[in-house]
């Protein structure tokens, strides 16, 4: 194996402490009405779409649309979807790993019941569910049924066995007859009639041993188990699984072959750079960490290289792999060798959907959207909101949808006008209040659009104080400080984000100071910030598994880690799949020149 020759892979691995290797090569709803077995019901959780559900599930959305035909005009939170078990629709979508079907619980229904009604063993439902807990074992709640497993359940097989029936002697037989007649010995025929020590008599009953071929059923210890202690196994206590030395595996395609690293490269040489950081503030406070970095380049041939080897099964944290292609492999690797896998960059990838070992720190659009739509309406729920429309071919449309279903929901008037750059001062001016804030949300993010309101927006701020102008924005917003900042200020802007930097911050101002410190230059200017980023990552999972082992995810709920520049906030996607950081800031620039941010929960 050849070590990688860029020059951050080699420099400052003394001060980390680590060793190296690289690699060339909201509402709940009870279902009242009978669940047959071709089809069961989903309720919908915040954020998810049409395709989350079909890809969770094994089937299509065409599947899910012939079965629910308004939901081709949009889903809610809270309503059901029929959706179709995926033996019933035939091989329409990418198949699950393992033999599944999918049960939602009723009224009454317990995991005892349920082991019964399907004849599978409560072990091995509570197996293939990993997030099936008292908590999540709720009506309307889904799970998955795994196939019958033979070393679970009773076994059946013919095997010869020996029986005793009863004889009565004939006149004239002898001890010597009869056992030939049944082939045994004297010895085996006296040992079970001590009265044939007085001799063979005509009509006397014995005991005869005989050998039969028969079925025989062997239970498995679990199928002693009572009720109560079935439905038990939810609330079963879950010990941490100490590690002694948290061993981490990074693979990032740091493309060794390039003369020159391109932009994309010296992002990801970034991000191993703040990883490090984390590495060695983390071994300051006592934690010891085992790094390993592999190369995997484009594509998946270097990748499948890396994971024949052994050293790699033994990792406790997998960080990384960029594109989906090798983003698959990885994740099923985790999940075959019990390693939890962090993908720290895309968040459009399906394997989260089915594999209870990934977690996605990018938090998937859809997420994003309903968790700023509902920190929107927190805070905007008494004031007069006005959305307006600026059609650029970059409007944040799928955003603005699902604001709207969230203000329609919670009954949050709201006002829609138009862009016109001749007449928009006057258009905004006539619809506002003086006995309510005002806040202005323009349907598109780009610098063009705000550069067209800001300050037609801003003259009405400062000439009607009294109207408590506001806006409300976008995560693109941030990079816009340098051009835009003030007017942020006159605005009392408010923006949503996963990823925010107070460069004012302390926090802040030290990680640039060390950053600078080790690698002698500073972050590339981008967002999110790389560096940061890797940095967040090593300090929240390698802290969460040295503080509450392997097995962390028990105990997220007390995880309280302050990210630099992200937030954490996992939760898992269904009972047997895995976690999606569902974590956004809401970033405040406050007339006072303060920003804030807080997070929406």
């Amino acid at each position: 194996m050849n070590k990688i020759n860029i020059y951050v892979l080699t420099l400052f691995l003394s001060l980390a402490g680590v060793s190296v290797y690289a690699q060339n090569n909201r509402s709940q709803v009870v279902i009242t009405s009978g669940q047959d077995n071709n089809v069961f019901f989903h309720t919908i959780e915040r954020g998810q779409t049409v395709y989350a559900i079909a890809t969770m599930y094994g089937v299509t959305p065409d599947d899910i649309y012939r079965l629910n035909p308004d939901s081709k005009e949009g889903i809610k939170a809270g309503a059901t979807l029929k959706i179709p078990q995926r033996d019933m629709v035939g091989n329409t979508a990418k198949k699950q790993e393992g033999n599944y079907i999918f049960h939602t619980i009723q009224p009454k229904e317990t995991l005892y019941s349920l082991s019964i009604r399907y004849t599978v063993p409560a072990t091995a439902i509570v197996k293939a569910n990993p997030g099936l807990s008292t908590s999540t074992f709720t009506i309307g709640k889904t799970i998955r049924i795994p196939a019958t497993q033979v070393e679970d359940l009773p076994t059946t097989e013919l095997k010869t066995v020996t029986k005793e029936i009863e004889y009565t002697v004939q006149k004239k037989e002898t001890m010597y007859r009869i056992c030939r007649k049944f082939n045994i010995s004297s010895y085996e025929l006296i040992k079970l009639n001590p009265k044939l020590k007085e001799g063979v008599k005509a009509g006397m009953v014995i005991k005869i041993p005989v050998q039969a071929e028969e079925n025989v059923t062997t239970e498995p210890a679990t199928a002693t188990l009572s009720e109560r202690d079935v439905n038990a196994l939810l609330s079963e206590p879950k010990s941490i699984e100490r590690v002694n030395s948290v061993k981490v595996a990074l693979l990032l395609p740091f493309m060794t072959n390039e003369a020159t690293p391109s932009a994309e490269t010296q992002r990801f040489i970034e991000y191993y750079e703040g990883l490090l950081l984390a590495v060695d503030s983390l071994k300051n406070t006592g934690c010891s960490v085992d790094l390993s970095v592999y190369d995997t380049g484009n594509g998946t041939k270097k990748l499948k290289e890396i994971l024949k080897e052994g050293a790699l099964k033994e990792a406790n944290l997998i960080i990384g792999a960029v594109q989906n292609d090798q983003i698959g492999p990885v994740a099923e690797f985790a999940q075959k060798n019990n390693i939890k896998y962090v993908i720290p960059f895309t968040s459009k990838n399906d394997d989260v959907l089915s594999n209870a070992y990934v977690y996605q720190v990018n938090t998937p659009h859809s997420y994003l959207y309903a968790k700023a739509a509902q920190g929107g309406c927190d805070l905007f729920a008494e004031d007069n909101i006005i959305l307006l429309n600026i059609r650029d071919g970059k409007d944040k449309t799928e955003f603005i949808k699902t604001l709207k279903a969230e203000m329609k929901q919670r009954q949050i008037p709201f006002t829609e006008i138009d862009y016109t750059a001749e007449t928009l001062t006057a258009d905004v001016d006539t619809l506002l209040r003086t006995d309510k804030r005002n806040v202005v949300i323009p349907t598109s993010g780009t610098l063009e659009a705000l550069n067209k309101i800001k300050s037609p927006l801003r003259m009405l701020a400062e000439t009607k104080p009294e109207c408590g102008l506001t806006l409300f924005g976008y995560p693109e917003w941030q990079t816009y400080t340098r051009d835009c900042l003030e007017d942020f200020y006159a605005l009392n802007t408010y923006i949503y984000s996963s990823f925010y930097v107070d460069n004012l911050s302390k926090e802040v101002a030290d990680f640039y100071t060390k950053y600078k410190n080790w690698y002698s230059k500073n972050l590339i200017n981008i967002f999110p910030k790389y560096g940061i980023l890797g940095f967040d990552t090593g300090m929240f999972f390698i802290g969460a598994i040295n503080k509450y082992g392997s097995n962390f995810e028990n105990n997220l709920d007390k995880i309280h880690y302050q990210g630099v520049q992200t937030g954490f906030d996992f939760h898992r996607v269904n009972n047997w799949g895995g976690f999606i950081n569902t974590n956004i800031f809401i970033v405040h620039y406050q007339s006072d020149f303060n920003v804030t941010r807080n997070e929406v929960r």
